[in-house]
């Protein structure tokens, strides 16, 4: 399986008429905020398949309400076979739309915490991906108080294993930067721009 993540910038080699040569085989779309609606409707249309995505900290309220992409911020969705979980949003940092304190993420991943025990009772394991836009605390985040990242996603890998925790919100603005590492069972990858992931390369869902 292939999966396109996307997040944060408007990435000019996927919106490219030739996008569709380019990403050819990809399996499932997943956004992690911060990207206009055209945006996702031009990845959706051109590759024809299904899109999730959590809100960013600078998302349109109305982007819900768009063009075949799927909500999974507080939900657990399967997709393709994917049982993806998301958590919207990043630290508070002023009174803006969107941002959480630490103890409020808590309370947003106490939501997903039954469909996450249907899975593992019924399906064998509570979820393949966590998306969510803000990145866990010391892992890919920043110092400075707008890109601090969660303690609650340490504590969401170590109890429920997500194979993927997949983020956006920490640009890259030099690419040997790191944009994936390991905590756990879970690989953390920055969505930045785009990456892909192929399953079959990294022996993982």
């Amino acid at each position: 399986m292939k999966i396109l993540c996307i997040s944060d910038q408007i990435d000019p080699l996927v919106y490219s008429s030739s996008i569709r040569e380019r990403f050819k085989g990809i399996d499932l779309i997943l956004s992690a905020g911060d990207l206009p609606l055209d945006y996702l409707d031009f990845v959706i249309s051109s590759l024809n398949r299904p899109l999730l995505f959590v809100f960013g900290n600078h998302d349109p309220e109305d982007l819900t309400r768009g063009y075949g992409a799927i909500h999974v911020g507080s939900r657990v969705i399967i997709e393709e076979g994917v049982i993806v979980a998301g958590l919207g949003g990043s630290i508070r940092y002023n009174q803006g739309d969107n941002q959480y304190t630490d103890f409020q993420m808590y309370l947003e991943i106490c939501k997903l915490i039954p469909a996450l025990l249907f899975n593992r009772l019924f399906r064998g394991r509570f979820l393949d991906v966590l998306l969510t836009h803000a990145a866990p605390e010391g892992i890919h985040d920043k110092p400075d108080p707008c890109h601090r990242g969660f303690k609650a996603f340490l504590w969401f890998m170590r109890t429920f294993h997500p194979k993927y925790l997949i983020h956006g919100h920490i640009h890259l603005y030099d690419f040997s930067e790191v944009r994936k590492s390991v905590y756990q069972k879970t690989q953390v990858i920055n969505a930045y721009s785009h990456y892909v992931i192929d399953t079959e390369e990294s022996g993982t869902l």
